[in-house]
């Protein structure tokens, strides 16, 4: 029968490119390319039906080459004459070599780039016998093929579509011999970058690069990527049939909605294939979960649009993107972990991967999880967490916090309550104060009223912090008792207390039973000196003001000489606190 001729795109590959080629004698007959793997999926088995040793492989640049073989050369010199003949295979079919092709992906599961030759389906002239007394004659090697003449070349460029006449001037660019803008128009800048690669290789400057010489381009172009082991993978569970580098990484578990395949070799990498089904609500709700994960470092562009988004995020170690959309009910794509500094293989392995993503049957279902429950996991990754959370106490009805300076050294970014980022105004080192600002103005339940009042000793007080740093999602309340007005040396505004707090509840409000503000919780001690449980100290009001003023803010008072209900000296003391966080 005669099959359809489909246009042969930039990734197909002459040999015959160069002298050397000519000594290979493991040989394949190039019959076609496809510009997607579900294409030449279908191609190649349409070519099956009717003839064997049909073979398909990567060719690189997302185009799938369909060849049979491999053969002798010899043998696959009669197919190819046979099969053009007989009109099975197009008359612009060739003979091609193994290095060419990448990894395969029909028949199945199949690897046969690595074996001999097989026996041809068709036959081969046999020799004459010799004729006595005439000696045999010596065999001749047939001849290379020539490489195109210009007016095939052009023929041939005339074939490319717009994507592959894009990609040429993309792998030129890649180069160094191309600046111009990626429009697939081949004028003057694109004619002379053409023929200055020409001349780079030694071959002769014509500005028309022939198939051959493409190929070679892309050969070089493509090398970046030669030790990842890029091959097809047919995820059924995920329903996500991907390239991926699978001498990287390896498959780990299912953990809806992801597939994991974390690092195998030397290289620390990580995919996750993504798949859930849903609408644009569950879309934009993994947009907003996905940023608070470890695997998502904060700095880096991201874009949320109706039907899909793009996360970047880079640190000094590491550079992730995730490329996710919605069709049909079911949300698809991947996420790509990679060292930083190896922009150049990661950009292109991250477009190898988004042009290869076929999505078939199926999503991950919610029951694909292990046992493994915390707090700080969603699907088995890490939710990003602070460096150290403390506590602060709003002073003002735009948001305004007072709080320890021990959480503001050294940080990436400040947040409040883990959402609001917040600058630093004044940082007072002596006292062991900062005051922080909310990028955007908030509205809090209750701000600090410093209490005009001299307080008694041994009367009862009370903190609100993040005891345990956050892990609550709530201040807790502690009691104590005022032990002195002066710290232990003397000091006039420091107030010791006898009270049982933990480190998350440094740089909270100390109140008296009014409800009025006495001071601020500061950090336990480290002097190297042990002192008896439950002894604790706070930073005075009067030091408290003053710091206040100094970031030209005043502070409201109150007379809190009248004790008020414990439950609403518990609204107002955990209204005004607030969980401040540092960030790497």
């Amino acid at each position: 029968m005669i099959f359809r001729r489909v246009a042969f795109a930039w990734a197909v590959i002459l040999v015959w490119c160069g002298a050397g080629f000519a000594q290979d004698n493991v040989v394949w007959v190039q019959i076609e390319a496809q510009p997607s793997l579900s294409e030449a999926t279908d191609r190649a088995r349409a070519y099956a039906a009717d003839v064997p040793d049909v073979n398909g492989f990567s060719l690189g640049g997302g185009w799938y080459g369909i060849a049979l073989g491999p053969y002798t050369r010899p043998d696959a010199e009669q197919v190819l004459r046979v099969y053009r003949n007989e009109g099975v295979i197009p008359r612009d079919s060739y003979i091609a070599l193994g290095t060419t092709f990448r990894q395969q992906f029909w028949p199945v599961g199949a690897n046969v780039l690595d074996r001999g030759a097989v026996e041809a389906p068709v036959d081969t002239p046999a020799a004459s016998p010799p004729v006595e007394p005439t000696p045999a004659a010596e065999p001749v090697a047939a001849p290379p093929a020539p490489d195109e003449t210009r007016a095939e070349a052009q023929r041939s460029e005339r074939l490319l579509t717009r994507a592959g006449r894009e990609q040429l001037q993309i792998m030129l660019k890649w180069a160094g011999v191309y600046p111009g803008a990626i429009d697939g128009a081949f004028g003057r800048g694109t004619r002379a970058a053409m023929s200055a690669w020409q001349d780079q290789k030694g071959f002769e400057a014509t500005g028309i690069l022939t198939t051959g010489q493409r190929a070679a381009l892309l050969r070089d172009y493509n090398a970046v990527l030669n030790d990842l082991g890029l091959a097809s993978v047919r995820d059924e569970t995920a329903g996500i049939e991907i390239i991926l580098p699978m001498d990287v990484v390896a498959f780990q578990k299912y953990e809806y909605p992801f597939a994991h395949y974390t690092s195998s070799g030397e290289i620390d990498a990580t995919v996750l294939l993504i798949s859930q089904a849903g609408d644009q609500s569950t879309l934009f709700g993994l947009y907003d979960i996905m940023q608070t994960l470890d695997i998502v470092p904060l700095d880096g562009p991201r874009e949320r649009r109706d039907l899909s988004f793009t996360l970047v995020g880079e640190d000094a170690t590491r550079i992730s993107e995730t490329r996710v959309s919605l069709q049909d009910g079911q949300i698809k794509g991947f996420t790509l972990i990679w060292p930083a500094g190896d922009e150049e293989r990661r950009s292109r392995l991250i477009a190898e991967m988004s042009n290869s993503l076929e999505r078939l049957a199926g999503v991950i279902p919610p029951s694909a999880t292990t046992e493994e429950q915390a707090i700080d996991l969603v699907s088995g990754l890490e939710v990003r967490k602070p460096r150290l959370s403390r506590s602060g106490f709003f002073v003002d009805r735009r948001g305004t916090v007072i709080t320890t300076s021990e959480v503001v050294g050294s940080c990436g970014r400040v947040t409040l309550d883990s959402e609001t980022e917040a600058d630093v105004a004044l940082v007072d080192a002596a006292r062991g104060v900062a005051v922080l600002t909310p990028t955007t103005d908030l509205a809090p339940l209750a701000v600090a009223r410093f209490s005009d009042i001299t307080p008694r000793l041994q009367s009862e007080v009370a903190t609100s912090g993040y005891s345990f740093e956050g892990v609550l999602g709530a201040p807790s309340m502690t009691f104590g008792t005022l032990s002195d007005v002066r710290g232990l040396g003397g000091e006039p505004d420091v107030l010791r207390m006898d009270m049982g707090t933990l480190p998350g509840d440094a740089g909270g409000p100390v109140l008296d039973a009014g409800g009025g503000v006495l001071g601020m919780l500061l950090p336990e001690a480290q002097s190297g000196r042990a002192l008896p449980q439950g002894v604790r100290f706070a930073l005075d009001r009067g030091a408290l003001q003053g710091v206040l003023e100094q970031a030209g803010m005043a502070a409201a008072g109150t007379d809190s000489a009248t004790p008020i209900d414990p439950v609403d000296l518990t609204g107002e003391a955990t209204g005004m606190t607030v969980l401040v966080s540092c960030w790497d």
